[in-house]
């Protein structure tokens, strides 16, 4: 979602809200807070439609339609792009900021690999400058939307810091069971063009950490749904890790029954392409450990 005026079509709003199980309303922190968690548990962050061999743009307008209709989710370029345009069709003030995944230390060469949300205008007792940070595209992070305020915040099973980066910048910490280790935005606008070049690379490299291992994440209050490759787990309440999920309908079946996620709307080959590409890589790593 960028500074910007596009506006959601009304049946995709609609279908949209539908699909989170919530209801349209004026403004409000606790209808914005229930928003925010039904995207988490209902939304999946995920990048299967990579090895399925389809391209899919930034444009938050697409991506609210594949949400909406199509049963797919995305990674944060789609999942925060959707939601900032849901969300400003409902009448809320809200703010695309271009930010920086961390895995190690801060680089300035993250920035641009994750896009970020704030709402302004809302204040509460407990957060009176109305201002609040929301992030559907960390996958395994939020859960609720933070106060944008310095300090640290409990979201189970996570510990969540919040901090001032510099004067034009705010930096995420994430909890050290969590999957990366800081994310860092700046507080000016966003616009397109301050994505494309890393969505190319994130989506189409060999050497992207999404292209190298299909995922999907679903987070909820109390954890984190995680598949990579055909590897099932939870981290946070009931934890586990299954063993590996090497039958296709079973695969397919977990990812409908675990993240909602359907391929119904794909290209017809896409399904079979992704299963091979997902269970071929696989096989590939099962060969490396065994020599």
């Amino acid at each position: 979602m960028f500074e910007s005026p596009d506006e959601l079509d009304p049946t995709v709003r609609a279908a949209y809200l539908a699909r989170l199980g919530v209801e349209a309303g004026p403004p409000s922190v606790d209808r914005l807070t229930s928003i925010v968690q039904r995207h988490a548990e209902r939304v999946p962050y995920e990048t299967l439609w990579i090895p399925a061999g389809e391209r899919w743009s930034i444009d938050p307008a697409q991506a609210a339609r594949r949400i909406a209709f199509e049963g797919r989710g995305g990674y944060c370029y789609h999942l925060n792009g959707a939601l900032g345009l849901l969300l400003r069709s409902l009448g809320y003030a809200v703010h695309g900021h271009v930010g920086g995944v961390q895995g190690g230390e801060p680089s300035p060469d993250a920035m641009g690999n994750h896009l970020v949300l704030t709402v302004t205008g809302l204040p509460s007792e407990t957060n009176p400058s109305g201002s609040w940070y929301v992030d559907a595209g960390l996958g395994d992070a939020l859960h609720d939307p933070l106060p944008l305020a310095p300090g640290c915040y409990a979201q189970q099973p996570f510990r969540l810091t919040l901090e001032h980066a510099d004067e034009n910048a705010w930096r995420l910490i994430h909890d050290p069971a969590g999957g990366f280790r800081s994310m860092t935005w700046t507080t000016g606008p966003a616009v397109p063009a301050d994505f494309v070049a890393k969505h190319e690379w994130l989506s189409t490299s060999p050497d992207s950490g999404f292209v190298q291992v299909p995922m999907a994440e679903r987070r909820d209050a109390t954890g984190v749904d995680v598949i990579r490759g055909v590897v099932l787990a939870r981290v946070g309440s009931n934890a586990f890790t299954a063993d590996p999920i090497t039958r296709q309908a079973e695969w397919f079946d977990t990812l409908a029954d675990v993240f909602g996620l359907r391929f119904d709307a794909s290209p017809p080959d896409s399904r079979q392409r992704l299963w091979d590409t997902v269970l071929g890589a696989h096989r590939a790593w099962e060969s490396r450990q065994s020599r």
